[in-house]
């Protein structure tokens, strides 16, 4: 009888380490080559012409499958570290501990941002990009993430057109105010009322519908939107566009040069810095007046019947409860705070078209919810620092130009960097970086009746 084979033996570490590197670097390689590899040009003939960048794609290429080898043998630590981990606090432990520290110190540090800059940078350009920039853009998607957090977070409904909501907020305050003269404060609830009853509109086709059938739906609704205020050139100006939009004022007092602006009034020298500031506190009051919102409602019925909508909608109508009214509410109330973000874009850009309004921003905004923690307040604004400040942040690395060429653009790459943070939550934190699941009332704990009582009847 034949003696039977030995066995073979398992591969090593490093070496299963070096054949999964490589495969990495062939798929990154072939993922990357017409993303990277290669730049289209335009010649002195007016072609354009296709330029190879071997440099940037190889640098790319050998940062991946570095990585790549360094996760394979660093998985071996991981796993004992993962077996003698203990425990994790309980979600509500941790919210407790963000409401108590993190929250107040978020909050005072957003009050102060202004002032903190200008002591760095003084009062230049510079301190206007950085409050602009860095301040108002993160709180306008702080405040459209939480709105979105109602519909998606709450709800349970996946919503990829909320753009839309976004887009009727902005263009109904640039032609009311142009048309009708009527001013920001007055047009900011008109708008969010607009956006609102645009978001029934919305709600009322798809109540039958979940799932992917929704998102279909939605995303469908976003682009219609969009495609007609493309071609409803009578009214939106089509791609050209809105322009000369009136700005808001504080208590009736424009920020311009003129005698009667903000700067020669309180006997300042004009500088569109204190414009800046005024957006700012303006968003900063918005963002906050949703939160509070969003707080109140979730504990109100109607977020009851939210959240109960999220978990199982056959259950939630078994209840007694009216699945209807409950969509069309967070609809409603999504699009509404959508509005709100619409009116004050198009009063600080004074200028709004249809290409600000893409299927780019659903899908920003979407993510910052779904990146932060469907249903936690805290984890989107989190998501929207570190999602559109990175963004911002990407548009000042010019140092890598030196690295990996003058063509080399980082926020080219943005998507890219998107779409590896969703793959590295959802193997992290499948649920957001705050998940916040749990119901947000729970009833009160059952105590254990006395013996004596049992016997004399009075339990």
């Amino acid at each position: 009888m034949p003696a039977e084979a030995p066995d073979r033996a398992p591969p090593s570490l490093v070496g299963r380490a070096l054949k999964e590197a490589l495969v990495t670097g062939f798929l990154a390689f072939a993922l990357f080559l017409p993303l990277v590899g290669f730049v289209s040009v335009q010649s002195m003939t007016n072609t354009l012409l296709l330029e190879a960048r071997w440099e940037s794609l190889f640098s790319v290429v050998a940062l991946i499958a570095i990585a790549r080898f360094l996760y394979v043998l660093a998985g071996p630590w991981l796993e004992r570290r993962r077996a003698r981990a203990k425990p994790s606090a309980p979600a509500s432990n941790l919210r407790k501990v963000f409401s108590k520290f993190f929250t107040p110190f978020a909050l005072g540090f957003a009050v102060v941002y202004p002032i903190f800059v200008l002591a760095f940078t003084g009062i230049n350009p510079g301190a206007l990009k950085w409050i602009d920039n860095f301040g108002i853009q993160i709180l306008i998607y702080v405040m459209l993430g939480w709105g979105l957090n109602i519909v998606v977070g709450l709800a349970g409904l996946l919503d990829l057109g909320y753009v839309a909501f976004y887009a009727v907020g902005a263009y109904s305050y640039a032609l009311l105010s142009k048309e009708f003269g009527m001013s920001f404060w007055m047009l900011l609830p008109l708008s969010g009322i607009l956006a609102s009853f645009w978001g029934v509109l919305l709600g009322f086709p798809v109540l039958r519908l979940r799932g992917d059938y929704l998102a279909i739906v939605t995303l469908a609704f976003g682009e219609i939107i969009r495609l007609v205020l493309i071609n409803w050139v009578s009214l939106t100006n089509g791609y050209a566009g809105i322009s000369g939009i009136p700005r808001p004022t504080f208590f009736g007092i424009p920020f311009n040069a003129s005698d009667e602006g903000f700067a020669a009034i309180f006997g300042l020298e004009f500088s569109p810095l204190y414009r800046t500031i005024f957006l700012y506190y303006l968003i900063l009051a918005l963002a906050l007046f949703t939160a509070f919102i969003t707080i109140r409602l979730r504990r109100m019925p109607v977020g009851r019947a939210w959240e109960a909508l999220r978990e199982d909608e056959i259950a939630c109508r078994s209840l007694g409860i009216n699945t209807t009214n409950t969509k069309l509410t967070a609809f409603a109330m999504g699009a509404m705070l959508a509005g709100f973000a619409g009116s004050f874009f198009s009063a600080r850009q004074g200028f709004i078209s249809p290409e600000s309004f893409t299927f780019i921003e659903s899908a920003t905004i979407l993510s910052i919810v779904v990146l932060g923690g469907m249903g936690s307040q805290i984890g989107v604004a989190i998501a929207a620092i570190l999602l559109v400040g990175g963004t911002e942040i990407m548009r000042e690395l010019d140092f890598l130009k030196q690295i990996f060429g003058n063509d080399f653009e980082p926020i080219r790459y943005r998507m890219l960097l998107f779409g590896a943070a969703m793959v590295l939550i959802m193997i992290w934190k499948p649920r957001g970086l705050i998940s916040t699941r749990e119901p947000s009332i729970f009833l009160e704990e059952r105590k254990a009746i006395p013996a004596d009582l049992l016997k004399e009847g009075r339990g």
